[in-house]
C-alpha cells in the first residue's frame, strides 16, 4: 500500500502529493519520496539535483523553465508557506498555457509534482517560508527562460492581499509575456 495520496489535477501528470504522516507525543516520521509509490502513481522519473530556498513574505519566484533540458520538479515546504504553480508549456498538451496552484506549507506537509515541459513559480504566504524541490535534470543558466508572473494571457490566480508587498528580482522582473515566448518559440522551430 502507498504511503502517498496523489491526487490529479486539471493538467494531465500534474499530481498533489500529500503523505501519510505517522505522529505521536514525540513529534512525527513521514517519508517525503518513494520512487516505487511515485512510479505505481505514474511519476518514473529519476531525480538528480536536490534545491533549497528561503525567502520573506511576499517574494514571488518565477514563472522560470528550462529550454533544451527540462526540468520536472516534485516541491514541497519545510518552514512556512507558499503558494506554489504549475503552467503547462508542453505545446502538443490540450493544457497548453493552463496553471495549477497549491498551497504548500510545513502544516500540510503536501508537495506538489511539475512535470518536464512546465513553468514553475511560488509566492510566500508566510513571514518566511523555507522551500525544497528535487530535479530531473542539473541547472544550466544557459538554458533558462520564462514568464511574467502576472501574465494576463496565463491569469494566475495569485492570493496576493492589499498588505503584501511583492518582491521580485531583477532578473523576473524583465520576463517575457506568454505570447512572446510563443512568438519565440515558434521563431526557433
Amino acid at each position: 500500500m502507498s504511503k502517498f495520496n496523489f491526487i490529479k489535477t486539471a493538467i494531465d501528470g500534474m499530481f498533489i502529493i500529500e503523505p501519510t504522516v505517522f505522529g505521536d507525543n514525540r513529534g512525527y516520521f513521514f517519508e517525503t519520496y518513494n520512487y516505487n509509490d511515485f512510479k505505481n502513481a505514474g511519476i518514473d522519473v529519476e531525480f538528480v539535483q536536490d534545491n533549497q530556498s528561503k525567502s520573506k513574505k511576499g517574494v514571488l519566484r518565477g514563472l522560470h523553465f528550462q529550454t533544451k533540458k527540462p526540468q520536472g520538479k516534485l516541491v514541497r515546504v519545510i518552514k512556512g508557506e507558499v503558494f506554489d504553480v504549475g503552467v503547462d508549456l508542453r505545446t502538443n498538451s490540450k493544457t497548453f498555457g493552463k496553471w495549477v496552484g497549491a498551497v504548500l506549507s510545513d502544516e500540510n506537509k503536501r508537495q506538489l509534482y511539475i512535470p518536464e515541459g512546465f513553468a514553475h513559480g511560488f509566492l510566500v504566504l508566510s513571514e518566511e517560508a523555507e522551500f525544497v524541490y528535487k530535479c530531473t535534470d542539473f541547472y544550466d543558466p544557459g538554458n533558462e527562460g520564462g514568464i511574467m508572473y502576472n501574465d494576463n494571457d496565463i491569469a494566475v490566480d495569485w492570493p496576493i492581499t492589499k498588505d503584501m508587498n511583492i518582491l521580485l528580482s531583477e532578473k523576473d522582473k524583465a520576463l517575457k509575456t506568454f505570447k512572446e515566448y510563443i512568438a519565440n518559440k515558434d521563431n526557433k522551430q
